[in-house]
C-alpha cells in the first residue's frame, strides 16, 4: 500500500504568527503559519500549525461580521503584546464550521490579537458580557442588506 504523503509547506520564520502562551486548549502549539482563504483578503484565514500538520483553525476578521465589534484590550494583554499603537493590531475570532454552514460558531469573547509588526499574538478573554463564546453564523447574515 502507498502512504499518505504529507503536502509540505514552504513558509519563511517572519512570516509565523507565535502564539507565546498557545491557544486555549492547545497551549503545546504555539507557531502557525497564516494562509487567506481567499486571495487579497484578510475576511478569513487558515491558521495552520507548524508544529503538528493536522491542527488548522478557521479564523474570521471580526469586524466583517459585526461593523460595532469594539474589544477592548486589558493592560496586561497591552502589554503583553508590546503593540506601540492599536492600528498595529489586528483581530480574529476562531470559527467551528457545521452543517450546514449558517450554524457554524464564531467566539467573539476570546478573540484572536496579533501585532502586526512582531508577528507576536496572544488569545485574550474581553472583559465584557456583550460578546459570547458561540456566536452563529446565520446572526450575522439576518442584518439588513446581508
Amino acid at each position: 500500500m502507498e502512504q499518505e504523503k504529507q503536502q509540505e509547506t514552504s513558509y519563511k520564520e517572519e512570516e509565523l504568527i507565535v502564539f507565546q502562551e498557545g491557544l486555549f486548549g492547545f497551549e503545546e502549539y504555539r507557531k502557525f503559519l497564516p494562509v487567506a482563504a481567499e486571495e487579497n483578503s484578510d475576511s478569513m484565514l487558515y491558521l495552520q500549525s507548524v508544529e503538528e500538520d493536522h491542527l488548522c483553525f478557521l479564523a474570521m476578521n471580526p469586524f466583517l461580521l459585526k461593523d460595532d465589534y469594539t474589544p477592548q484590550l486589558s493592560e496586561t494583554d497591552r502589554k503583553a503584546l508590546k503593540a506601540e499603537k492599536e492600528e498595529d493590531l489586528s483581530y480574529y475570532v476562531l470559527c467551528v464550521i457545521k452543517e450546514p454552514a449558517e450554524e457554524s460558531t464564531v467566539n467573539l469573547k476570546c478573540p484572536l490579537v496579533v501585532n502586526a509588526i512582531s508577528r507576536q499574538a496572544r488569545q485574550v478573554v474581553l472583559e465584557t458580557e456583550e460578546y459570547g463564546l458561540r456566536h452563529k453564523l446565520k446572526e450575522f447574515s439576518d442584518k439588513e442588506g446581508a
